[in-house]
């Protein structure tokens, strides 16, 4: 691989390990690279390990948030590629979480070369409801969130934080609402209208690269339904479901004992 400037830089893209195989790990809102840390030892000694913070993320100066051109999750895929492209990442296996997901499969529509397999984890195409799906969120619901972020972004993290954590780990709680803190609260706020807007279900039957989707089995932003959605409407040969028994959005860090498990079934298979 070589080098870059720019917006490897910006995105404080590092890279660690040796490996043949490369493998790409994209964190969701309100998080950065750090959030990996618990299964990065594992995989920095199997894989070359490609780490960065989305444009969002408080680790990022906030200047080079463009709201006009951050309104829609190609944009995200795009950096995606950009980073692939500098670095002359010629195939690798990405793993997205939550909204870097639908971000991943997006990149591997428009470049379906640069990826060998997407791991999709707690990921979902929409998170509304609507008569025939199950997102997990009415319309109502949304909008208070959006009130909740706008009147005060403190106390709305100190609630929705532990919610999203699920399980009862007062340190990952405090780990993800820190990273979420570091966000500016009008870019964190542009985000989340951006995800709860989007509906990528149409998206889903042109992802022709193999996916396998790791979920929990409780978790308050993405119901059980719509992994399964995901598995019936992905058009990738062999594609896979995998549901790891812990409550909450962030495996990564409640139980990333149980998470490496299911990723190395994934990428050893």
């Amino acid at each position: 691989m070589g080098g870059g400037a720019g917006l490897l830089d910006v995105l404080n893209v590092k890279i660690m390990g040796s490996d043949k195989r490369i493998l790409v790990l994209a964190h969701g809102f309100g998080a950065d690279q750090s959030l990996w840390k618990y299964i990065l030892p594992y995989l920095v000694a199997n894989y070359t390990v490609i780490v960065f913070d989305m444009v969002f993320s408080g680790n990022v100066d906030p200047n080079n948030f463009n709201f006009d051109r951050y309104t829609s999750l190609s944009a995200y895929a795009a950096d995606l590629i950009s980073i692939l492209d500098e670095l002359q990442v010629e195939n690798c296996l990405y793993v997205g979480h939550s909204v870097s997901g639908m971000v991943g499969c997006l990149a591997s529509i428009k470049r379906p070369e640069l990826f060998e397999r997407l791991i999709l984890l707690c990921a979902s195409p929409r998170y509304l409801n609507d008569e025939s799906y199950h997102g997990g969120f009415e319309r109502g619901e949304i909008d208070r969130l959006y009130c909740a972020m706008k009147s005060d972004y403190a106390a709305w993290v100190s609630g929705f934080a532990p919610l999203a954590v699920g399980a009862d780990d007062p340190s990952a709680v405090k780990e993800f609402s820190r990273a979420m803190m570091n966000m500016r609260p009008e870019i964190a706020f542009a985000v989340a209208r951006t995800i709860f807007e989007s509906d990528m279900r149409s998206i889903l039957c042109d992802v022709k690269t193999p996916c396998s989707i790791i979920q929990t089995t409780k978790d308050i932003v993405v119901p059980m339904a719509v992994p399964q959605y995901m598995q019936a409407n992905l058009c990738g040969k062999m594609n896979s479901l995998h549901i790891i028994d812990v409550e909450g959005h962030l495996p990564h860090l409640t139980s990333p004992g149980l998470l490496l498990q299911a990723l190395k079934q994934v990428l050893e298979s």
